[in-house]
């Protein structure tokens, strides 16, 4: 039948029914390790002359169901799954470097991306650099002798700026630097690094791919070679590895991603043309907003502008921990992807261990608010912001005695 559509493979890849007693769903192998028929079997096994599963921190069926599929959607050879998405950056960028490196990275980077970044600083001497990667003649001029690694969020969080993955591959390419795009905020149904040019691509699974935010997981997909020497060192001997159960929920989730996404992007862009609007926003950043500054690179390398909205509020930090505290509908969280829409503040949440100046350079002012837009009636998330906007309204003209 040929390569199949994304629709169809999130929910067939890397699964025959008929190989599993006819089990419709795929089976949940909740085991710790696998018995050998004999101890030669087990020899060759160890030796690696033997295909069969050993222990399931090396390797495990549901594990590798997901993995299967995870490597068929984002287009790639050879994908990992690991127990959180810190787990999988982590093992890429350690894989990647050694002692004396340099990692060039965008110009903002989740805040425990950051928080690493600065451990292999300190503990390893793997030096790093941000940049805004606006131009080939920028990205050319951040990379140094030592450069190894290129490492990059689009959409950025929190900020959503864009990076050109086409253009930053092209000159990657040139240089022989290997290519790591953080790809969270998109999913692979928005966005698709390897075929722009990239060589790695990562998730925090707990976000969209899961999608009901009961799991926290990563996934790292890559060439063949490169990924399976990492699962037999780097993710082998560190640990990080995903739990069966946890892998058997990311495949249930994935298999309803695109209806998902498509209403996350649907009420995403209602929400950003209200919040545009509104009075009390100072401003709106939106990937799908003609007026974003890489709203042409949007268009270019994302289907869907994506489900995450951020917004300066007039004020300060006061101003917006007072905004979130009226909300009601919309909960005070960290996470993104879920059903629910989910409100931070970044400041002083996701992005706190990053110093004040370091946060000002990536453009996360005081006022900045962090929207993960749900599935709920785009309208009625509406209401509960315009309830938060009317109530603070009231109790600052009270506090003023305007009238």
């Amino acid at each position: 039948m040929g390569e199949k559509r994304f629709e169809t493979e999130v929910i067939h890849a890397g699964y025959k029914s008929d190989e599993f007693r006819g089990s419709l769903a795929p089976p949940l192998f909740q085991t710790s390790t696998f018995t050998f028929d004999t101890a030669e079997q087990g020899a060759r096994r160890f030796a690696g002359e033997e295909e069969g599963f050993i222990y399931s921190r090396l390797g495990n069926p549901t594990v590798a169901m997901l993995e299967e599929r995870m490597a068929v959607i984002e287009k790639g050879e050879k994908a990992l799954a690991f127990a959180s998405g810190m787990a999988a950056v982590s093992a890429i960028l350690v894989a990647l470097t050694r002692t004396g490196d340099h990692i060039l990275c965008s110009q903002g980077v989740y805040g425990c991306t950051f928080g690493l970044l600065q451990l292999m600083k300190e503990k390893y001497e793997i030096n790093h650099d941000f940049s805004m990667m606006s131009t080939r003649e920028e990205v050319l001029a951040a990379i140094t002798p030592e450069t190894r690694v290129i490492y990059i969020e689009t959409p950025i969080n929190p900020t959503m700026r864009l990076v050109d993955l086409e253009m930053v591959a092209d000159v990657a390419r040139e240089k022989g630097i290997p290519v790591v795009v953080d790809n969270t905020f998109s999913s692979p149904y928005l966005q698709n690094p390897l075929e722009l040019g990239c060589d790695f691509v990562i998730h925090s699974a707990t976000k969209y791919i899961c999608g009901h935010g009961d799991v926290i997981a990563g996934l790292a997909v890559g060439p063949k070679e490169i990924m399976s020497k990492i699962a037999m060192t780097t993710q082998k001997d560190i640990g990080g590895v995903i739990s069966p159960f946890d892998a058997w929920l990311l495949l249930r989730g994935l298999k309803t991603l695109p209806v998902r996404m498509d209403r996350h992007c649907e009420n995403a862009e209602k929400l950003a043309s209200y919040l545009s609007g509104h009075p009390a926003v100072e401003e709106v950043i939106f990937p799908g907003d003609p007026k974003h500054p890489d709203y042409a690179i949007a268009k270019k390398q994302m289907r869907k502008p994506g489900g995450l909205i951020s917004f300066n509020i007039k004020g300060g930090q006061k101003e917006a921990q007072a905004f979130i505290n009226k909300l009601k509908l919309i909960k005070i969280a960290v996470s993104l992807g879920d059903a629910e829409t989910l409100i931070q503040h970044p400041a002083t949440m996701t992005h706190a261990v990053v110093p004040k100046e370091a946060r000002e350079k990536m453009g996360i002012k005081e006022n900045m608010l962090r929207l993960s837009v749900g599935l709920e009636a785009w309208e009625d998330i509406r209401d509960d912001l315009e309830m938060a906007f009317e109530s603070v309204r009231k109790e600052s003209t009270m506090e003023t005695g305007s009238i």
